[in-house]
């Protein structure tokens, strides 16, 4: 891969890359079609597959995360993506198993919050693993998903901090037809947890409403019960966190207004999932 990156490198083509960790979804392609106009006709798109072992937690759900590359290819060729780059274990953490692989890249200030705090070692493993992609497919521009709004401004403040000559884009979040943000893990939602997913969209747009209509700033606390009680109406519903935050530095804010950013994960049932948007 970056035998051919370079190759293309030298030759002045454009490549947008797309990293997945596979079990692509209409979201997925969303990006991949976005790469393939930032880079035009005659550039590369390249999507990895990778389901990517360290930024999961220990009782995370790294065994059971969908996996189907032959789907994966087959979506990936009608989308007509250039290259996928899915390599092993052990090619991206050379004799891990045997303590051997112990250099990682660390955020110290963006990633503290939100899926930092409730998922310690999760952004080093993803700062660590993108920066290798980079390495390796040596992209013009990389597309992202606004649904993992944190996890792009990390990703953003480590190619600005470490000098990564790239570009970094950040696509809306692409929602199915009841609202729900497009995820991977939508796959774990058997019955009616489909239908208690909704509840993230449904809180997004509370506290929208909320904001529209109030004079003045309203209490980051008292707002916080309050969703917490509404979300968890739904039988299988446990809120993992919601916080407000300022939109360019993920700062925690107090009093929340319009223009402010919000986040929020919670389960449904064992399924973990995430939602953001701006207020």
């Amino acid at each position: 891969m970056q035998r051919l990156a370079k190759t293309w490198q030298r030759a002045g083509v454009r490549v947008g890359f797309v990293p997945t960790m596979g079990y692509l979804h209409v979201g997925h392609l969303s990006l991949v079609q976005r790469a393939r106009r930032l880079v035009g006709k005659s550039g590369k798109v390249v999507v990895s597959v990778y389901v990517n072992p360290t930024q999961f937690g220990p009782k995370e759900d790294f065994s059971r995360y969908p996996r189907d590359f032959g789907r994966d290819a087959r979506l990936c060729r009608e989308a007509r993506v250039d290259v996928i780059f899915a390599p092993s274990n052990d090619e991206m953490y050379a004799r891990n198993d045997k303590g051997e692989f112990s250099t990682y890249v660390i955020e110290e200030q963006l990633s503290r919050g939100m899926e930092g705090a409730s998922r310690p070692t999760h952004f080093r493993g993803v700062t660590t693993i993108v920066a290798k992609l980079f390495n390796i497919v040596l992209p013009t521009v990389a597309v992202f998903g606004a649904k993992d709004y944190q996890q792009a401004a990390v990703v953003k403040r480590m190619i600005r901090d470490l000098n990564f000559p790239l570009k970094i884009d950040v696509a809306p979040i692409f929602r199915e037809a009841d609202g729900l943000a497009t995820s991977s893990r939508n796959k774990y939602l058997e019955g009616n947890m489909r239908k208690q997913a909704v509840v993230l969209l449904r809180t997004i747009q509370r506290v929208q409403a909320a904001v529209r209509k109030s004079s003045r700033p309203l209490h980051n606390n008292k707002l916080k019960a309050d969703l917490k009680r509404f979300i968890e109406r739904e039988p299988a519903a446990r809120l993992d966190y919601v916080e407000f935050f300022d939109p360019q530095t993920l700062a925690p804010i107090s009093k929340v207004v319009r223009g402010a950013h919000m986040a929020l994960a919670v389960f449904i049932g064992k399924t973990r999932l995430i939602d953001n948007s701006r207020l």
